[in-house]
């Protein structure tokens, strides 16, 4: 087992998870409870990155973090360094790659909430804010759990987007992913079936979890 890999790996799905919540909470309601124009727009661009090659994905994201970028180049005279081939770098690539497996689950749970229980709340006298914390959360929490599930492992187990923004560097940019394909690519088969089957349990106990809360929600809504 590659521990450094390891650290990399979990590190990188922890601050994935911690940063999409907010926006996937934000952007998955306002999906499912508005009307606006552009709104089948804004869908299709949150499920891109589920349809797009990962090698494609990454090549643009690598171009887009490149110092002749407009992107790259704000990064580099905000901050004095670059984003390619860092952990910032892999960082911002994870949020853009996991972005649909963050709102999708938590849009489908909001969609679920009767539209009755909202106006209950307003007529109640709790401003939008009250009624998300004390009426709409409760009910749509199985929804974040699976999208924090499914975010921290595709994070684990992302490697085109991450090889190609981050490349391979140890301690920094060298996942666990990539650490399986090095041992691969060495001929060292007993290496790689550790760490594989490590991310297959997490992933089969991941398809579990999330699987398990949408049968409780859908009894819960019926």
């Amino acid at each position: 087992m590659e521990w450094t890999a390891l650290g990399v790996s979990l590190r990188l799905a922890l601050a994935t998870c911690l940063l999409l919540l907010p926006l996937g909470l934000w952007l998955g309601r306002a999906l499912a409870t508005r009307r606006f124009r552009g709104k089948a727009l804004c869908e299709a661009l949150v499920a891109l990155p589920l349809v797009m090659p990962p090698t494609v994905l990454g090549f643009y994201l690598l171009l887009a973090f490149g110092a002749e970028a407009p992107f790259g180049a704000f990064w580099q005279r905000l901050t004095g360094s670059g984003l390619n081939f860092t952990f910032g770098g892999i960082l911002l690539a994870s949020l853009v790659v996991n972005l649909p497996f963050a709102v999708q689950p938590i849009q489908r749970a909001f969609e679920g909430v009767p539209t009755h229980l909202r106006e209950a709340a307003w007529c109640s006298g709790l401003s939008p804010w009250q009624t998300l914390w004390r009426i709409e959360l409760p009910l749509v929490w199985p929804g974040v759990i699976s999208a924090l599930a499914l975010t921290f492992a595709h994070t684990l187990g992302e490697f085109g987007v991450i090889l190609m923004v981050g490349g391979a560097i140890d301690g920094e940019t060298r996942t666990l992913a990539i650490a399986i394909y090095d041992r691969v690519q060495a001929f060292d088969e007993s290496g790689a079936a550790v760490m594989s089957a490590m991310l297959l349990a997490v992933s089969f106990v991941t398809i579990g979890v999330v699987y398990g809360l949408a049968r409780r929600r859908g009894g819960t809504y019926e």
